[in-house]
């Protein structure tokens, strides 16, 4: 009879405060755990399910797991390395899965067909060709959430979405060619998931609303009172460029139009921003939008009266800054205002009047809020 394979336990470490049985730490790392242990059981649909469950809790849980073989895991079929210290942790989950793969065989590939196929399988890919293939699923949209959802598919697939290079140019996308190092964190996928940072994969919405009172009536005995309601929308851009709307059109509207950066949308103010870690540890967002500048087409004149337009005076450009902070569950999903002010560049002088606005109520921060059909489509890859 063949050896049952051998049972994984783990333990996770969490601050005294985090105790309780509702703890998300916890909860996912007994879904992980009972992952690894379906997937060892050959029940790899269910082990999909409960690592999907535990990462939408942790998303890094696999780091904080501490895998614990017992001392009988040397006779358990050969599946673990032979070593004198039975009661050595297994560090890193990654490590895990390429042990795994080498001892199943002396030519390992990164996943094996289930069934017969008569048509080549992925698995026949050589390894260059599907990690291009990774990187259109990240796509220059930094889709890293599809990412981690391929990883999910199997052992293989675990270790290339893990693969440093992908990370690392995610990495470089957002932070610019100046991030070289990835210290102070372990990983180049631990920076771009804990580092402050603006999303790509939805728009920052504020809403506002206020009362504002109205004319008398011509008779005198009342008075109309306007309940006024407007929203700012925020969407980033990987290649730094930003798009700022103000209006009063609900998101449900608005949104879909904001998918790619040529929108349509008169009212829509178009810049660049940048990400500036300050010297009190805050993330802050810095950009600057102007009205879209209309491409000069022909101008025909009706007739020999008509004369043309004369070219604007002034030229007009709204600087905004920005505190990154989180907001509920969500890392890195609320933005608060620190800065407002418009520029005036006369053309004529070159002369500059900088008009700053005060920052009161009407200054609602913005939150996030992610749209699938963002990421929906891959132009081209990563």
């Amino acid at each position: 009879m063949a050896e049952e394979p051998a049972e994984i336990t783990g333990t996770i470490e969490i601050e005294d405060d985090d105790e309780g049985s509702d703890d998300p730490n916890l909860q996912a790392a007994e879904l992980f755990l009972r992952a690894v242990e379906e997937e060892q059981n050959g029940a790899v649909y269910e082990a999909i399910k409960f690592y999907r469950m535990a990462m939408q809790l942790v998303p890094d849980i696999e780091f904080r797991i501490n895998y614990n073989r017992p001392p009988d895991a040397d006779r358990a079929g050969g599946k673990y390395m032979e070593d004198n210290d039975v009661d050595s942790e297994i560090e890193d989950l990654l490590d895990y899965f390429e042990e795994q793969l080498t001892l199943e065989s002396s030519f390992p590939k990164i996943c094996t067909p289930e069934l017969e196929l008569t048509r080549m399988h992925i698995s026949a890919l050589p390894r260059e060709i599907l990690m291009y293939i990774f990187r259109w699923v990240v796509s220059s949209d930094l889709d890293m959430r599809a990412l981690e959802q391929l990883s999910l598919v199997c052992r293989g697939f675990y270790i290339c979405a893990r693969d440093p290079e992908i990370w690392h140019l995610a990495c470089v996308r957002v932070w610019g060619r100046n991030c070289t190092k990835v210290v102070p964190f372990k990983s180049w996928r631990e920076m771009f998931l804990q580092r402050p940072r603006v999303r790509f994969d939805g728009v920052y919405i504020s809403k506002t609303s206020y009362i504002r009172q109205g004319e008398e009536s011509l008779d005198g005995f009342y008075r109309a009172w306007h309940h006024v309601e407007y929203y700012r929308y925020l969407r980033f851009f990987p290649d730094g460029h930003v798009i700022m709307l103000t209006t009063p059109e609900d998101p449900l509207t608005v949104i879909p139009r904001l998918r790619t950066k040529n929108t349509r949308m008169e009212s829509a103010l178009l810049g660049h921003f940048r990400l500036s870690q300050e010297t009190d540890n805050q993330t802050k967002v810095f950009a600057v939008v102007c009205k879209k500048k209309e491409e000069k087409a022909a101008e025909f004149q009706r007739n020999r009266f008509c004369r043309r337009n004369p070219p604007p005076e002034a030229e007009h450009s709204f600087h905004v800054g920005l505190h990154l902070a989180s907001g509920g569950r969500q890392s890195f999903s609320k933005l608060v205002w620190i800065h407002h002010s418009c520029h005036i560049t006369y053309k004529l002088t070159g002369e500059t009047v900088v008009t700053a606005f005060d920052l009161d109520r009407m200054y609602a921060p913005f939150f996030f809020a992610r749209v699938k059909s963002y990421t929906a489509f891959s132009e081209q890859p990563l």
